[in-house]
């Protein structure tokens, strides 16, 4: 991608290769502006950032002959100041690391991945649905059912069977055969072997679907009169709030 000649810079930062780019720099990130010096963007070599200022022009400019970047420019300032003096931000960590993943700042990437936040969320809960069976596509069935069953209705009911154990499983199999509804809409998730119980389960599966922008809630289903088993010990019942 080249530089686009259709702008007269007030500011020309570049004639024919980025060879004899001033060393000052100006950006234009997703409509926030920054100055910075050449050899803090190129700080580190092996980055998708320095390869931007490398060689060649990759860059447009804006009208006023920044060099701009398609990208959320809040979130650059953390970028711009761990490459200054090698700060690692502690708040907006998901997003910065969003950044640095693109950018691909190895330094930055590895330290973030290190903090808290991202430790717990990348190797504890993550490793731990890694574990659990066909779990996103569980989640997106939910959504699925829920969206299906939302026509003129401020609420939507899915019904979910969480088991832990392979012997729950085949006693949850054995429910179902009992249960009186359209057994294609029950969502199954487990079994699993990892530590979590069946109520950190619940948990994660709140915290996903309500990342996709869901109004959730759930609870024990309680099933009808002669149900075969204690209906609290494999299903639950997730309510979707629409308006």
């Amino acid at each position: 991608m080249s530089i686009s000649s259709e702008h007269k810079p007030l500011r020309k930062q570049v004639t024919g290769s980025l060879h004899t780019l001033s060393p000052i720099v100006e950006l234009n990130v997703g409509g926030e502006m920054y100055t910075t010096t050449l050899s803090t963007l190129k700080k580190h070599p092996g980055s998708k950032l320095a390869e931007m200022f490398t060689g060649q022009p990759k860059l447009r400019t804006d009208s006023e002959g920044r060099f701009f970047i398609d990208r959320p420019g809040t979130y650059f300032k953390y970028i711009l100041e761990y490459l200054r003096s090698n700060q690692v931000p502690t708040q907006c960590i998901q997003d910065v690391y969003k950044e640095a993943l693109f950018y691909d700042i190895e330094p930055l990437i590895k330290q973030l991945e290190d903090s808290p936040q991202l430790f717990g969320e990348l190797v504890a809960r993550k490793q731990f649905l890694a574990r659990v069976p066909n779990y996103s596509e569980n989640i997106e069935l939910m959504i699925r059912i829920a969206r299906a069953e939302a026509v003129a209705s401020r609420h939507s009911g899915v019904i979910v069977c969480v088991v832990k154990t392979e012997e729950d499983a085949a006693r949850c199999q054995d429910a179902l055969s009992s249960l009186d509804m359209d057994k294609k809409s029950v969502v199954k998730f487990g079994p699993w072997k990892a530590a979590p119980s069946i109520s950190d389960l619940l948990d994660c599966i709140q915290m996903d679907v309500e990342a996709k922008g869901y109004k959730i809630a759930f609870q024990p289903h309680v099933a009808e009169k002669g149900f075969r088993f204690k209906s609290h010990d494999f299903f639950y019942k997730f309510l979707f709030t629409w308006w």
